[in-house]
């Protein structure tokens, strides 16, 4: 076992790799656990409850006519302040077999409680053993998927299910997930993947919540607005006053967003990313993303993205979640050349190599 801890008040990076030194790649033993050291003393998941009733968020979520969208000094919707979806990490993508045949909003809220119950459960069962797993009610409070909005997030299209792949993406897709929680190989930096490396999530990526660290900030100004994730504390500058994307030549990590207001609705329109940060193998030189964020209530925007990509799938697809009001600021996330386990995987491998067989 590594263990790399990072300056007092950041974060601790374990990294688990229990079958290398004996020479064995076992896809799951080897694992990085990231926890915020203030996180579980500030939040417990993140969010508050959401409300009782439940409704699946719509790419175009109406607003409900008790509420209104209050606005800034220049007369936006206000948006601002810190979100949280992670009470939705481990919802799945897709929906479950046992929902066949159903939408979000045809289920009962005796269905979503048995569902919030098996998850959490499915959780504390499935997590890692020995000394990183730490105690279960510290989970069940900072991971509580008891409070978990919705069974799955693909609202779109009406199955629930992403549409299959073309024949180029399927070819795309075939290549292995490169990750150092499917276990290794650990050749080179190449092998492990952008988030592990400190790079970036890319776009939706940075909003689909893990175990830690699933808090937004939005920040406005005139025609501006501003995004920031908690997680390699990426920011997002978009711009609302119509102008055209940059040149298909230019290329970047979170891509090349512009803004625009349907009512009191944000669209987001993102081009020009790049491969390495695509979100599910898409071809970046011809995926769209269009998120929507819609504020419903004091404390809560729907957010949608929709992926348009005809390389990739063959029809666009939309998933969405709510985010929630978290009263925290965000936390500092040390992800840089001063945490060093991408380094120690690649030691224990090199060292795992050399070892008698």
């Amino acid at each position: 076992m590594l263990q790399q801890v990072t300056a007092p008040g950041s974060l601790v990076r374990v990294a688990v790799l229990s079958a290398v030194a004996a020479g064995v790649c076992l896809a799951g033993l080897a694992t990085i656990v990231s926890v915020p050291l203030r996180a579980a003393a500030q939040r417990r998941g993140g969010t508050s409850a959401p409300s009782a009733a439940v409704a699946a968020p719509s790419p175009a979520p109406a607003k409900s006519s008790r509420y209104v969208v209050p606005r800034t000094a220049w007369g936006d919707p206000d948006f601002q302040g810190v979100y949280s979806n992670s009470n939705e990490y481990a919802t799945p993508l897709e929906r479950p077999a046992q929902f066949a045949g159903k939408r979000l909003d045809d289920l009962t809220p005796e269905e979503i409680a048995a569902e919030r119950k098996a998850a959490l459960q499915q959780m504390v069962a499935g997590l890692p053993g020995g000394r990183v797993r730490g105690p279960d009610e510290w989970w069940i409070q900072n991971l509580d998927l008891g409070r978990r909005a919705q069974p799955w997030s693909v609202i779109d299209p009406p199955d629930g299910r992403i549409p299959p792949l073309t024949p180029e993406g399927q070819k795309r897709s075939q290549g292995r997930v490169r990750s150092s929680f499917v276990g290794g190989p650990f050749d080179g930096p190449q092998d492990l993947n952008y988030l592990e490396r400190c790079i970036a999530r890319g776009v939706p990526g940075s909003m689909i919540p893990v175990m830690y660290s699933n808090n937004y900030e939005f920040v406005q100004a005139p025609g501006l607005v501003v995004l920031t994730y908690e997680i390699i504390h990426d920011t997002r500058i978009i711009p609302l006053d119509g102008r055209p994307h940059v040149g298909q030549n230019i290329r970047q990590h979170l891509g090349d967003a512009r803004g625009r207001w349907e009512g009191d609705t944000l669209v987001v329109e993102t081009t020009n990313l790049r491969n390495e940060t695509a979100y599910r193998n898409a071809n970046a030189a011809t995926l769209t993303v269009t998120e929507r964020f819609t504020r419903v209530s004091a404390d809560t925007i729907t957010w949608s993205a929709t992926l348009d990509d005809p390389m990739t799938w063959t029809r666009p697809w939309t998933l969405a979640m709510p985010l929630t009001r978290d009263p925290q600021p965000l936390l500092p996330f040390d992800c840089h050349e001063h945490n060093y386990g991408l380094v120690n995987i690649l030691k224990a491998a090199r060292a795992a190599d050399a070892a008698p067989r």
